[in-house]
């Protein structure tokens, strides 16, 4: 394994253990997700998703072509978590925003409930983990991955 696959590897775990993380305050801690939450669960799949595509897909164009998406990706998540916190959190009501319609659109909600279906309004579900907002720390993930894909596309 070189090390633009060891990359690739690290993006699609970590983005799987957001996903994972979440799933377990979600249903061990009752932090009830709102759509924009789920949203950026769907980015972190869709990210582990062009990640494995990276690794399957051998040779340079693969590698480039699974680090750009990654990239465009992580710029999307970084922008749902910005949304997040600084419009959502204060709108008075987060349905029918565009994190709702996309979910919805892609029929996320349908197909995997347990995953991507939202049970709390923006306000509700703005808490913190170790005094941090929770989007912040999806924020924190997004930016490294999007770090590491400039990396990846550097060497490949």
């Amino acid at each position: 394994m070189n090390s633009r696959d060891g990359w690739l590897v690290g993006i699609t775990l970590a983005s799987i253990a957001a996903l994972a993380a979440a799933l377990v305050l979600q249903y061990r801690w009752n932090m009830q997700p709102c759509p924009w939450c789920i949203l950026q669960r769907a980015v972190f799949v869709a990210i582990a998703a062009a990640g494995i595509v990276g690794l399957l897909w051998r040779g340079r164009l693969g590698a480039r072509l699974s680090a750009l998406l990654v990239l465009l990706l992580a710029v999307c998540g970084a922008a749902a978590a910005l949304w997040q916190h600084f419009v959502a959190v204060s709108a008075e009501s987060c349905a029918l925003t565009l994190a709702e319609r996309i979910v919805s659109t892609l029929a996320l909600d349908e197909r995997w409930p347990e995953v991507f279906t939202a049970f709390a309004s923006c306000k509700d579900a703005a808490v913190r983990l170790l005094g941090v907002p929770f989007e912040f720390w999806s924020l924190a993930l997004f930016v490294v991955i999007g770090a590491v894909s400039i990396s990846v596309l550097r060497r490949a």
